[in-house]
This record gives structure tokens, sequence and C-alpha cells, in this order.
């Protein structure tokens, strides 16, 4: 199973800056919004989980609202820095490209069960998806059009006939249901076989390139 955050529940330091005083409100928020939901999830209880005043948390964001869109704004960074630092180490082959965008998802440090049910508390409430579609969606249209750009690639050098917006959104989906997947078992599995999962889905799709077990070496 995968684990939780190491920090839970640690009060916050006294001493320690502003951006730093900021993201520890952060991540108590993140730890709230897991178990509680987007519309639970007050700031008398992320005061509390963070230990700090209530008038702390309102003087640092004001307002549940923009605390919420604050955590989002974070979330969805970390997202876009782990998916992009991936890309840019990965070799320059599309296999390779397409290899590192599909571990990336199953990165340890986004993979986790406080990750996971933020994410399904920002999608399932109706009233956080204007707040969703506002501050995330040029991120999802980034990191789709890179998708779609690597199977593009991938299926000219391949031999392939599939159409690369499909193939994409194939992969895409697969990997956000498995996130689903993982946050609603009673048992779940761990990234490893999440990852065998994808990579099932990739093989299916690129043979020539994917196993179950991951990319095929040169």
């Amino acid at each position: 199973m995968l684990a939780h955050d190491k920090d839970a529940r640690v009060p916050i330091a006294r001493k320690i800056s502003r951006d730093e005083r900021q993201m520890q409100i952060i991540r108590a928020t993140m730890r709230v919004l897991a178990r509680k939901g987007y519309a639970s999830t007050m700031i008398s209880d992320v005061a509390t989980e963070a230990g700090v005043s209530h008038g702390l948390v309102i003087f640092h964001f004001e307002t549940k609202e923009k605390l919420l869109t604050a955590t989002l704004l974070h979330m969805a960074e970390e997202y876009r820095n782990n998916w992009i630092t991936a890309l840019g180490k990965s070799g320059p082959a599309p296999e390779q490209q397409l290899n590192s965008l599909i571990e990336a998802d199953f990165d340890k440090r986004i993979c986790t069960p406080d990750h996971l049910a933020c994410w399904c508390a920002f999608w399932g409430e109706a009233q956080s998806r204007p707040i969703y579609q506002q501050e995330c969606a040029p991120n999802d249209k980034r990191y789709i059009r890179n998708l779609e750009q690597v199977c593009a690639a991938l299926i000219k050098q391949g031999g392939y006939t599939h159409d690369p917006k499909r193939t994409a959104r194939i992969l895409r989906l697969v990997s956000d249901g498995l996130w689903l997947d993982i946050l609603s078992m009673k048992n779940p599995y761990n990234r490893t076989e999440a990852l065998r999962t994808i990579f099932t889905c990739a093989a299916l799709l690129f043979p020539k390139h994917f196993t179950d077990a991951g990319l095929i070496a040169p």
C-alpha cells in the first residue's frame, strides 16, 4: 500500500519564513481535504491540523476558497514540474519519452493517498469545478499536447497506424483510472502494479517498444 506523508500532524515551528508557513498550511489542507472532502474542509480543521491558530490561516489565505485555490495551484505546479522534469531527463527517442511520462504519473512523490484523494475532491465536487477549470486547464492542455506529440512521433517511427490523439487519450484515461482505482479499493494495489497495468496498455498500443514490464531495451 502507499504510505502517507511522514510529516502528517507535525506542528508548525514558530520562526519560519512566510513561504514556509504557507506551504505547511497548504500541506495540512491537503491532509484535511483527503480525509473530509472539499465541502467539509473548514479553516478551523486546517488550523488544528497545522498546529496554528484560526486567525493565522486567515491572515495568510483570507478565505476557505482562497486557501483551497492555493492548495490546488500547489498540486498542479508540483504535478507539472514532475512530468516536465521526467521528460527533460529522458532520452531523445519517443519511446523513452513516453516511458518517462508514464512513470512520472506514478512517482512516489505524486502518487500518494493524500494526493490522489485531494485530486478526487477537486474533480468530484461541483463547486470546485470552476476553480479547477480556471486554474488547471492550461496545464492539462500542455500535458495533453506533449503526450500527443510523443505518441505521434512513436507511431511514425514504429510504423503503427493509430491516431495519435486517440492513442494519447487512451493512455491518459488509463492513468487517471488507475489513480481512482487505487484510491477507491479497500485493499489497493501499489504503484508497481499500477505501472504494470498501464505498461500492458502501452504494450498493446506499441508492441515493438513496450511489454507489461515496461520499455523494451534497445
